[in-house]
């Protein structure tokens, strides 16, 4: 038999020189082996790495070599990580008096919610705001007039960090915005994901002519196989530090169902005044020195005490490559927990974490209502039929899912009975809670949850209940093509 270059070549290898070869071969894949091993604490997830080398080498390799090493993250992240560490610990220190005692009040406002807000704070991952006013807003049609309305009002500075951003209706609006603030001496800063924006056109050039600081987050052209992990998927919107928009909403005219496209985007994301946007300006500043180097003060103008009153506590929670803990997931897990009565999630990328998979099936056996909206339809066909693979076991312990059938719901959200509301970026997915920058914000506010209630309620009109009986006759094809894509699920 020819070996490899014996057969690009037409020539034969001498014996000892195929022995030769066959060894380096093996020793190259114990090799890899053994990376795998140490790289992925994940013991499922390296498996199917393993796997897949062993049963096709060479894609098996290639998707290894882009999406599964570490590399990147123990160069770049590490660092940031312990930097954004230390540079949270000061914030706290500075409010801790004050942190603690909202603390004390939470638990009387919210009851044991208030341990999820704890978990939070002793793991340096948010820290409680208490005087905010928070708005929930229902697709694009009801974020971008109040984003647009914020831009026109800012004096002193705009600060955006967004996963996806679109040279369309939309995003050339914002960027004429930006041009017209920015003409007026206001500060603009950009931070775009250089892998999520292949629709983001001239923007980044026309806002830098104009003397705004734009930076793609880990440029993907400069080392793509070490960018093809560890995307910044956030949405934040501050506006001079008393004004933030958070949630799943890209800068995208898809979401504002303007007629342009087929499909209806059902998304939500929230608009904050008070304290809490100091929080998510926070975050947002490490972003951004991280991309600049740049460091700012905890001071006027980036970080202003609001004016208002009131009792809407609120934790903003970040979670990224650079954590030490697995937030985004924790959060979300511990809130399936703390549950007393109803559960109700919605998410359009459903590949739960076993953790997430059995809190769920815990909290139905017990007797909670647990209410989960997912897609019909969804945009990737892979991740869509790993989704379903879910689903019977779930269906099997009580859960109650709906498809939601009048286009595509995208929305990342999460109420807990009628005092605790999720808005976030976060998908039920290895990449949202391992491998990218996510945010979003929890509100312990009976106000906010009920609107998020009355939301998901909504929704239900246009859904449809899955049944337990039918799910279980699928034909046996469906049902393969799910369990083969589930295979892949670690890798997704």
């Amino acid at each position: 038999m020819r070996t490899l270059i014996g057969y690009l070549t037409g020539t034969e290898w001498h014996p000892y020189l195929k022995i030769g070869s066959t060894i380096l071969l093996v020793l190259i894949f114990i090799g890899l082996v053994a990376t795998i091993l140490l790289e992925n604490r994940n013991p499922v997830k390296a498996v199917a790495y393993i796997l897949l080398l062993v049963f096709i080498p060479v894609l098996g390799l290639i998707v290894y070599y882009y999406l599964g090493r570490d590399l990147r993250k123990k160069r770049r992240f590490t660092l940031k990580g312990s930097k954004d560490e230390a540079l949270f610990s000061r914030y706290w220190e500075s409010q801790r008096a004050e942190i603690e005692q909202m603390q004390l009040e939470l638990r009387q406002v919210a009851g044991n919610k208030q341990e999820l807000s704890a978990m939070l704070l002793n793991t340096r991952q948010s820290i409680l705001t208490k005087n905010n006013q928070v708005q929930l807003l229902v697709n694009g049609e009801e974020k971008f007039p109040a984003v647009f309305s914020a831009l026109r009002a800012a004096k002193h500075h705009i600060h955006i960090e967004y996963y996806m951003i679109s040279a369309d209706d939309v995003g050339n609006e914002i960027t004429e915005i930006l041009i017209e603030k920015l003409n007026v001496g206001v500060q603009v800063r950009l931070l775009y994901d250089d892998m999520g924006n292949d629709r983001i056109g001239d923007i980044p050039g026309r806002l830098k002519a104009h003397g705004a600081s734009v930076y793609p987050f880990s440029p993907v052209l400069v080392d793509f196989y070490l960018n093809a992990n560890y995307r910044n998927h956030r949405k934040i919107i501050v506006v001079d530090g008393t004004v933030g928009f958070v949630g799943g909403i890209n800068l995208d005219e898809r979401y504002l169902n303007n007629g342009k496209h087929a499909t209806f985007w059902r998304d939500t994301h929230m608009r904050i005044e008070g304290d809490a946007v100091n929080i998510l300006q926070l975050q947002f500043l490490m972003s951004y020195r991280y991309c600049s180097k740049d460091v700012f003060p905890f001071a006027p103008p980036f970080f202003v005490r609001s004016a208002l009153t009131g009792s809407c506590f609120t934790d903003i929670v970040a979670s990224g490559p650079d954590s030490e803990w697995p937030v985004a997931m924790q959060t979300i897990l511990m809130a399936i927990n703390i549950a007393k009565r109803r559960i109700r999630i919605t998410n359009p990328y459903f590949i739960p974490t076993e953790e997430l998979l059995t809190a769920l099936q815990m909290a139905a056996l017990a007797g909670k209502n647990v209410q989960l909206m997912l897609p019909f339809k969804g945009d990737s066909f892979i991740v869509q039929h790993a989704a379903l693979s879910y689903l019977k076991p779930l269906l099997a312990a009580g859960v109650k899912i709906f498809f939601y059938t009048r286009g595509f719901i995208h929305a990342k959200t999460m109420v807990i009975d009628d005092n605790l509301a999720w808005v976030s970026s976060v998908n039920f997915d290895n990449r949202s809670f391992y491998l990218n920058c996510e945010i979003g914000a929890l509100v312990y506010d009976k106000e906010v949850a009920g609107k998020l209630n009355r939301t998901f309620e909504d929704d239900l009109l246009n859904a449809v209940p899955v049944q337990e009986t039918r799910w279980n006759k699928r034909n046996v094809i469906n049902r393969f093509l799910d369990a083969v894509c589930r295979l892949l699920t670690p890798l997704l």
